[in-house]
């Protein structure tokens, strides 16, 4: 199996060695720069392909932010994942477009679990984003003639299918396909599985996150649980509900970007899909019931 390649920028010749060691030691292979000019070499180059980006905040001859915008401007690379590792002083100082265009901020220091950890979930997510979108560019043109529908989703391998299958059907697909799929898979394990944010970050940094899912769904307590989704397109423009069968959350808090959650190995997903995939986004009741929508 080829090796997963990751860009390490780092400045400083001990960490960049000790970066460089521990990641090789599981099984990613490690391409090196120590200043921003370098590294954005390596970036804008045709012949490299990199899973991920390894990027220190403090380089000699540029900010590391400088190169995380260039990056998220270039069309071949801006949807890599970027780790930037930062201080803590830094990183108070960090707005709200900046936390959305890096996959995770790494506070120094750090331990190789939480590196290796955060590693794993980045290039995942990334393959499962890059899955979605082959999937949507593959479907039949012929969705577009449709005009409402309604499927029932239990699993986490369902969603992606469903997800690509209606988001084809609207004049944005590779907008929408991501954000249905973000609030389809928190009705899955937040909603109906009962998975709660705290537990989710636990599992993540243990790499356990995907067992649990399955332990959950054949757990006679969530078995006959089953999520829905319902498009339907009007003149007035298309939209989407997502309703599951759990108990709620207190889904105002992440409407938006939040700072304070800047450090966590996920809860993005709901903000991004409000501000980036749908022209608006409103929860229902207690939270176990989401609407979307496009404008015409």
């Amino acid at each position: 199996m080829q090796k997963r390649t990751v860009l390490v920028i780092e400045d400083d010749p001990f960490t960049q060695v000790f970066l460089q060691d521990t990641l090789e030691s599981e099984g990613y292979q490690c391409v090196c720069a120590s200043d921003g000019q370098s590294a954005w070499n390596l970036i804008a180059s045709p012949g490299l392909e990199i899973e991920a980006v390894l990027l220190d905040r403090g380089l000699p001859d540029m900010d590391g932010l400088e190169i995380l915008k260039r990056i998220r401007e270039l069309p071949r690379q801006r949807r890599v994942p970027v780790i930037v590792q930062t201080s803590l002083a830094a990183s108070s100082v960090l707005d709200r477009g900046l936390i959305s265009a890096a996959y995770y901020y790494l506070v120094k220091p750090f331990s190789t679990e939480t590196l290796t950890a955060i590693l794993t979930a980045a290039i995942r997510d990334h393959h499962n984003q890059m899955a979605l979108w082959a999937q949507v560019h593959a479907a039949s043109n012929v969705l577009k003639h449709l005009n409402s529908a309604e499927f029932s989703f239990r699993t986490l391998d369902e969603i992606n299918g469903i997800a690509t299958l209606v988001a084809k059907a609207t004049s944005d697909p590779e907008r929408v396909v991501l954000g249905l799929a973000e609030l389809m898979v928190n009705a899955v394990e937040h909603g109906n599985l009962g998975i709660s944010y705290a537990e989710k970050s636990e599992f993540l940094l243990r790499g356990t996150w995907a067992d649990e899912v399955l332990f959950r769904l054949a757990d006679p307590t969530y078995a006959s649980r089953h999520a829905l989704l319902r498009f339907e397109r009007t003149e007035g423009g298309t939209s989407f509900l997502v309703r599951d069968q759990g108990r709620g959350f207190d889904w105002s808090k992440y409407l938006t970007i939040n700072p304070e959650r800047m450090f966590d190995l996920h809860g993005r997903g709901i903000a991004l899909s409000a501000t980036s995939c749908f022209d608006r986004l409103e929860y229902h009741g207690v939270g176990n019931e989401v609407e979307a929508s496009l404008d015409a």
